[in-house]
C-alpha cells in the first residue's frame, strides 16, 4: 500500500450499505407488515430472500425494484402478496437511517477531501439519504445520472471523467464501500485505491448484498466509518 491517507484529494462513497443502513430499513418495514398480518419473520432469512430476488432477471432500478422484490419474497415469508405492501417497502427508503457514525465521520472527512457519492439508488431516494447524512457531498452520481449500476466500469468511468475535469485523476481517489461485489473488486480492477468498510463484521454472510465470486483484499480495511475518520485524523497529525 504505497499511497497514504493524507495523499488523496477525493473520497468516493458507496451510499446504501456503507453510509445508510438499508438492511435495518428493509427488516423494520417487513417486520411491520408481518406484525399487521399476524406472522413473525426472521430478518436474516428476509435479507437472503431479498438478495436472491433483487439480483434476478427483470430487476428494475433501486429502490423502485422493491415492489417487484416484495411480491417475489412475500409468499415464502408468509406475508400478503399485495402490491401496496411492495410500494410501502419501496417508499420506506425515504426514512431509512444512516449508521450512527456516518454523518459525523463524513463531516470530519469533508474538511480534508472532496466527497463524492456513487450510488446505485435513484436520485429521488438519494436525496433523502443525503439529507439524512447532512448533505456532505461535493458531487453525486446516481443510477439516474450514469444510466448504469456498479459494478459496471462505465459507472466509475463517469466519475473519473468528472475528477479529470477538476484537474485530478483516479490516483487521487480513495474509494470507500462495504460491498465486495459492487465496489471493492471492480475498483481494484480499475486501478483505484480502495477502503472496505466491513459493516457486517460481527455477523455471518453477506446479508442483503450479493456475494462476490471471489474476495478482494482491500488497501484499507475498517469496520466503521468512525474508524476511517479517526485513521485520517491520526495520519494527518
Amino acid at each position: 500500500m504505497s499511497k497514504q491517507l493524507p495523499d488523496f484529494k477525493y473520497m468516493t462513497f458507496d451510499v446504501v450499505g456503507t453510509l445508510i443502513d438499508f438492511e435495518a430499513g428493509l427488516k423494520d418495514c417487513l417486520a411491520g407488515i408481518a406484525m399487521e398480518a399476524g406472522v413473525t419473520i426472521d430478518g436474516e432469512e428476509a435479507l437472503a430472500l431479498y438478495r436472491q430476488a433483487r439480483y434476478s432477471d427483470g430487476a428494475d432500478l433501486f429502490p423502485d425494484d422493491l415492489v417487484r422484490v416484495y411480491l417475489a419474497i412475500a409468499p415464502t415469508l408468509g406475508l400478503p402478496a399485495e402490491r401496496h405492501f411492495g410500494e410501502r417497502l419501496r417508499d420506506s427508503a425515504r426514512s431509512w437511517k444512516a449508521f450512527p457514525d456516518s454523518a459525523e465521520a463524513l463531516a470530519r472527512l469533508a474538511r480534508d477531501y472532496r466527497l463524492v457519492a456513487m450510488t446505485n439508488a435513484r436520485r429521488w431516494a438519494f436525496d433523502h439519504f443525503s439529507a439524512e447524512l447532512g448533505n456532505p457531498f461535493h458531487a453525486v452520481f446516481t443510477a439516474d445520472d450514469t444510466g448504469t449500476e456498479k459494478p459496471d466500469p462505465a459507472f466509475f468511468e463517469q466519475v473519473f471523467g468528472f475528477v479529470a475535469s477538476e484537474g485530478a485523476s483516479r490516483a487521487d481517489i480513495l474509494h470507500v464501500a462495504q460491498s465486495q461485489y459492487h465496489d471493492i473488486g471492480i475498483s481494484r480492477k480499475l486501478g483505484m485505491t480502495n477502503c472496505w468498510i466491513e459493516r457486517r463484521h460481527a455477523q455471518k454472510g453477506y446479508g442483503g448484498t450479493i456475494e462476490p465470486a471471489e474476495f478482494t483484499a482491500p488497501d484499507y480495511h475498517f469496520t466503521s466509518m468512525a474508524d476511517l475518520a479517526e485513521a485520517v485524523a491520526t495520519a494527518r497529525k
